[in-house]
């Protein structure tokens, strides 16, 4: 008589392997008890839980740095040292309260504490300050964290979520034809812009190049910094209709005014510009699916002339070896959007291939959470 499966003794089953027997083992809490008192394993008892405990409380500091962005602390810190009590009078806060709130950005290292008990700016709260976008985005969050709330519904895909409704040019130009709806994902994306655009041009040089197209360029945030760049070089932006508007009036204020060009149109369901010898997707690709890839890198090739380059700059995924930024923020990102993903380096170079261009260079990135840069040359003959 045959047994049940589930009667079978463990014996009979496949062996866990040695790496799995060990994680077993590391999991047992009378384990961690002893690592944390064992001499040659607490410090990475002490490392590991640290480590673990900064998993928890994240969400935490994530807000602790929206209330400090909402309250412009860190703008009225660049004024000089303040006491708690002076930042809660124009706050509606307690003075406790802001104190707590002072002590917590200190613990981020992002304000300092002097002995007279006055807060001051820290490096990174001043690199919050200054750097293009980042409080946009940090208050944008607010719906992405929404999105967020029940994270296993998002994974299987039970939520309708804000995001898909803030970025509604993804599913298509027809959900994207009002003013406002483009205006509010346009300046968004126009103020992060910069720091993308200044990675991805000191990442790989231009100076070849005669008349790019930014392929959904958006404002021409980064057109307009390769013409500044390159004197030489002539650009033209191509994105929706409705962003034409403030797109050519931040253009025709550019010093590079002269060489800068803005066409109104869909890459899905228009043709491409000619005469480019250059074509940039900057954080293009990775809000839209496969199919979609596929059908503009195709275009594209089909668009450029012999020799032609392709330059893709935007946060992607470690593959094979996840990385903390495009594996975690922007992978979650891409869900609540509801299309597109982070893909790796790889799974571009591959899209790239099939589409005709040779010649794939992906480029060490300085800041993988701003962006990383792929090359590729359409093929002679």
């Amino acid at each position: 008589m045959a047994l049940a499966s589930d009667s079978l003794p463990s014996s009979f089953g496949p062996r866990p392997g040695l790496r799995t027997r060990l994680m077993r083992l590391v999991a047992k809490p009378g384990f961690q008890r002893w690592a944390s008192s064992f001499a040659l394993t607490r410090r990475t008892a002490a490392r590991d839980g640290a480590e673990l405990f900064d998993l928890v409380q994240g969400f935490v500091k994530s807000q602790v740095l929206f209330a400090l962005v909402e309250l412009r602390v860190l703008h009225r810190l660049m004024e000089g040292a303040q006491t708690a009590a002076a930042l809660a009078a124009s706050s509606q806060l307690s003075t406790d309260r802001m104190d707590r709130l002072l002590r917590a950005a200190t613990a981020m290292k992002l304000t300092t504490r002097d002995r007279r008990g006055r807060y001051g700016l820290a490096r990174k709260g001043a690199a919050m300050v200054g750097v293009p976008g980042l409080e946009d985005m940090i208050r944008h969050h607010a719906a992405f964290y929404r999105d967020l709330s029940d994270p296993v519904a998002l994974l299987r895909g039970e939520v309708d979520t804000e995001l898909a409704a803030f970025w509604p040019y993804v599913f298509g130009a027809d959900n994207a034809k009002d003013a406002e709806t483009s205006d509010r994902y346009s300046d968004l994306m126009a103020r992060s812009q910069e720091i993308v655009a200044a990675d991805t041009l000191s990442t790989v040089s231009l100076g070849q190049t005669r008349h790019l197209l930014d392929i959904g360029g958006g404002y021409g945030v980064f057109a307009e910094a390769a013409a500044l760049k390159h004197p030489g070089l002539k650009a033209t932006v191509l994105d929706l209709p409705a962003v034409r508007p403030n797109a050519e009036a931040r253009l025709r204020k550019s010093q590079a005014a002269d060489r800068l060009s803005f066409v109104s149109g869909s890459f899905r369901d228009d043709p491409l510009p000619d005469g480019a010898d250059t074509i940039s997707l900057i954080r293009v690709l990775y809000d839209h699916e496969d199919s979609t890839v596929a059908a503009l890198l195709s275009k594209i090739s089909d668009t450029l002339p012999d020799g032609g380059r392709l330059v893709i700059s935007e946060p992607m995924s470690g593959g094979d070896r996840p990385e903390i930024a495009g594996d975690v923020y922007f992978s979650f990102y891409c869900l609540a959007m509801q299309t597109g993903t982070v893909r790796s380096a790889a799974r571009i170079s591959e899209l790239c291939q099939v589409a005709g261009f040779t010649g794939i260079r992906t480029y060490a990135s300085r800041r993988p959470f701003v962006t990383t840069v792929l090359t590729a040359s359409k093929s002679r003959g």
